[in-house]
């Protein structure tokens, strides 16, 4: 029985994987939150990969608080960096495969088209230089690991815009929200099954960098807009321009990424990001308290 290690499992992705390994029998997994085990202690990640063997590690822990991590760098880069190190350097000691999770902000979003793995990173804000730096760390120490880079994720759990305009459409009958930004809505458990479906239970072998969302393109006020009718919420969303709306992060305005790697190398056929917007908010486990 593969044996399967999950950091950060108290974050979005984290609790998905957990929903779904229930009903996986032949993996065993060992979840651990980021207060539970810190990546960027040294004695924790030793301790943890002592007592056990683990053929899987998939990393979900990480700072992610974009507008943040402007004033907070060192504390980003400590979490997404440097704790991603000395992950990679423990599972590579272990010879334990790392799955880690990363973003499409390691682009500075000037294309026009969908970004590629083979596309050169330039990013444009503090969240996304970490970012990039703890994927270059794995690149170093390790030859078997799956990067996946990801874009605009939103589950039914933790903070992200799904459950931030819900909570807005309970007081608000009005918003702006910003339309010249564009990328792809991912439904993080999409994102879950993928990694315990085609990477760890078909035990895939084809390592390297790796970009996944759900299909399409979409602006954040589509996504609201979309938000909305499907969860018949009776709320006007006005289009503004990023200029209009100031952030401590400069953000790209187009990251939409390429998928054709992973669809190929792992038999994918990614929903588009509308029907899994849907199947999220009629989840019938969907909490805004949660």
């Amino acid at each position: 029985m593969k044996k399967i290690l999950v950091t950060g499992c108290n974050g979005q992705l984290g609790h998905c994987i957990r929903e779904l390994s229930g009903g996986i029998k032949e993996l065993d997994f060992i979840f651990k939150s980021s207060s539970e085990l810190d990546i960027t202690s040294e004695i924790k990640m030793q301790e943890i990969f002592i007592s056990e063997n683990f053929d899987y590690c998939i990393n979900c822990a990480a700072y992610t608080k974009v507008d943040l991590a402007e004033n907070e760098q060192d504390k980003a880069f400590e979490i997404n960096a440097e704790g991603v190190r000395i992950l990679s350097e423990y599972c590579k000691k272990g010879k334990t495969i790392l799955i880690h999770i990363s973003t499409d902000f390691v682009f500075d979003g000037t294309k026009t088209s969908p970004y590629t793995e083979n596309d050169i990173p330039k990013p444009i804000n503090t969240y996304g230089k970490s970012k990039l730096k703890g994927e270059l760390y794995i690149n170093q120490i390790l030859q078997e690991y799956f990067i996946i880079r990801t874009s605009w994720l939103y589950s039914e759990y933790g903070h992200n815009f799904l459950r931030t305009m819900l909570r807005i459409s309970e007081n608000k009958t009005e918003i702006d929200v910003v339309s010249d930004q564009f990328g792809t809505p991912t439904y993080a458990k999409d994102l879950a099954e993928i990694i315990l479906s085609k990477i760890i239970i078909e035990e895939n072998k084809k390592f390297g960098i790796y970009h996944f969302s759900n299909d399409g393109i979409a602006s954040w006020y589509d996504f609201a807009k979309t938000i909305f009718e499907f969860s018949n919420k009776k709320i006007s969303v006005n289009a503004i321009d990023s200029i209009a709306y100031p952030t401590s992060a400069t953000r790209p305005l187009y990251s939409v990424l390429d998928k054709s790697k992973i669809k190929g190398c792992l038999h994918l056929n990614p929903l588009n990001w509308k029907n899994s917007l849907k199947r999220a908010i009629l989840n019938s486990t969907f909490k805004l308290n949660t």
